[in-house]
């Protein structure tokens, strides 16, 4: 069972929650919407239903309301940034702000930013830029129980390591490819699992590694309490990718890696490497402009494929859902609406 909700009215009753849980107005404002933008997008995955764990996170004392980022390192071009576990959607905007004017001022930025709260969608930070005309790249990695099994392993031993690369493209909308690298988001099987799906073959493996397509392996605790893994996408290519946000979003930041048994904390905690690029100071914005155009419209060309309407391209599909959900609402399952309404509890907040 499920409800389809208005975005408002969901956006008012999370920031309410995160206010009773310690948060300023503006602070709690702000990461609501930012959650209810992830569902709005298509990304359930890191919308609405992330707010219990926020709450649990909170009470365990991994996520620090109003806190803000801390410049460790500045030199102009390059900077370290310390999100001190405040809110990613806090923290993480802040960062990219500051990356953003000094990429503008100088044509370039690269940033690191270690100890931030589960940072969300991280496609939201690559629109920052490129609605300011800026190329971004970035690699993140995930300190929470290690739920993606290296390529040839039979458990877990790292997180869903995001990769999100945005591009702008003159007189259209821009390409945001943003995705995790295993092979689907951790957050997406919660969502199966809540709903009473299965999932497709080559997704995970059980607890005694073997194939399954339970997606409850890594979401609950199985009989002899431990968890199965989610697969990497791509088989050893994407595993690579995944080692790579992990050295790059944990080691370089000096956030850490992942390397001790899981435990049962609540708190995530990403690490980012942000590179930011300006193409009008590069002296290629004209020849960027055209190329790109004339690449993607060659795309475009291609005759639809069986099963599909057209071609598109990364940030196509997020932003025709976000105009089909602000018409009819956004679909919300009774599980992840049960676990709001107990989140809310918590703090002393009954949820309309």
């Amino acid at each position: 069972m499920s409800r389809t909700l208005p975005a408002d009215g969901l956006q008012a009753n999370v920031a309410r929650i995160l206010e009773a849980a310690g948060s300023s107005a503006a602070e709690a404002q702000q990461v609501a919407a930012n959650l209810v933008l992830a569902n709005l997008s298509g990304h359930d995955s890191h919308g609405v239903g992330m707010l219990p764990r926020y709450i649990d996170a909170v009470a365990e004392g991994g996520l620090v309301p109003n806190a803000s980022v801390k410049v460790n390192l500045d030199l102009g071009t390059l900077m370290g940034l310390d999100g001190q576990h405040g809110y990613g959607q806090i923290v993480g905007v802040q960062a990219m702000e500051l990356g953003i004017a000094r990429a503008k001022q100088h044509g370039s930025c690269i940033f690191t930013l270690a100890s931030a709260h589960h940072l969300g969608r991280i496609g939201h930070f690559a629109e920052m830029a490129t609605a300011q005309g800026l190329v971004a790249m970035h690699f993140v990695n995930v300190l929470s129980r290690p739920v993606v099994a290296p390529w040839g392993g039979g458990d877990g031993r790292f997180g869903t390591n995001p990769c999100c690369i945005g591009i702008p493209l003159a007189g259209a909308e821009p390409f945001v490819l943003d995705y995790a690298t295993s092979r689907v988001a951790q957050g997406k099987m919660r969502v199966a699992h809540n709903k009473g799906e299965q999932v497709p073959d080559g997704y995970l493996i059980d607890e005694r590694g073997a194939p399954t397509n339970d997606p409850g392996v890594v979401v609950v605790p199985q009989g002899n309490g431990l968890f199965g893994a989610l697969m990497t996408f791509g088989e050893h290519k994407g595993y690579g990718m995944a080692v790579a946000c992990e050295l790059l979003g944990g080691a370089l930041t000096g956030g850490g890696t992942w390397h001790r048994p899981a435990d049962t904390a609540r708190t995530v905690l990403n690490g980012m490497l942000t590179v930011l690029i300006d193409p009008a100071k590069l002296g290629t914005q004209k020849a960027f402009d055209e190329e790109a155009r004339e690449f993607i419209g060659w795309l475009r060309q291609s005759p639809p494929g069986q099963g599909f309407e057209a071609v598109q391209i990364a940030g196509e599909p997020e932003r025709q859902a976000r105009a089909a959900r602000r018409r009819d609402g956004v679909w919300v399952d009774d599980a992840t609406w049960g676990e709001i309404v107990a989140a809310g509890a918590k703090v002393g907040v009954a949820v309309a």
